[in-house]
């Protein structure tokens, strides 16, 4: 997906400390059930993400994974409309279906499920998987979708590594989490973008 092989890695490195955090999070003790399938969740994508950015990883299915995060999106929006009491954990919830829903258009996007009739943009590579062509027959509409996520990504990032975003709410009743949370959010958020910024700004 990404024709660059330092952002591929880029990418993989955050993707994969994000993947370590979240699987460090499931395992911990003093969890509920809810916090468990969140983190879970994250751990999917977290893993994903280093995925697909690779060439054969854009050569795997993706109706599978489409539904997968489409689900998840459904699950955090459940979240944020039965259990979440304060406007705040309403917020991240509502976040964390938007990250899930960002995954879902990617695999659809990149796999050209949108359009039937055109190839995927993963079959634009070249045999040696390091160079995409751009995506100029990508109608109007998908591209100001991927800008939309390029941007709210990139200001997401920011907003996770201030001062306000150290101090969210995040629902969790693990101290050590709250504060490590944060940081874990930038790092999906930043790697986000950057996918997302490669569709952009193919050369």
């Amino acid at each position: 997906m990404i024709p660059d092989l330092v952002l591929r890695w880029v990418v993989t490195g955050l993707s994969a400390l994000s993947a370590a955090a979240w699987g460090f999070a499931i395992v911990s003790p003093h969890r509920v059930w809810t916090e468990v399938v969140g983190r879970g969740l994250h751990f999917v994508m977290a893993i994903a993400m280093a995925v697909m950015v690779w060439p054969w990883g854009a050569q795997l299915p993706a109706t599978g994974p489409a539904v997968f995060f489409s689900l998840a999106a459904v699950w955090f929006v459940a979240l944020a409309l039965v259990p979440a009491e304060t406007l705040p954990l309403r917020t991240v919830y509502g976040y964390h279906a938007l990250m899930m829903l960002a995954m879902a258009w990617m695999y659809t996007f990149i796999h050209g499920l949108l359009s039937p009739g055109h190839s995927s943009m993963h079959s634009h590579m070249d045999m040696a998987g390091t160079e995409v062509q751009p995506g100029a027959e990508s109608p109007g509409w998908i591209t100001a979708i991927n800008w939309f996520w390029f941007i709210g990504f990139l200001v997401a990032a920011v907003f996770w590594t201030s001062g306000f975003g150290v101090k969210r709410a995040d629902g969790s009743t693990n101290g050590w989490w709250r504060s490590l949370n944060a940081p874990v959010q930038a790092m999906m958020a930043a790697a986000m973008s950057i996918m997302f910024g490669a569709t952009l700004f193919q050369a």
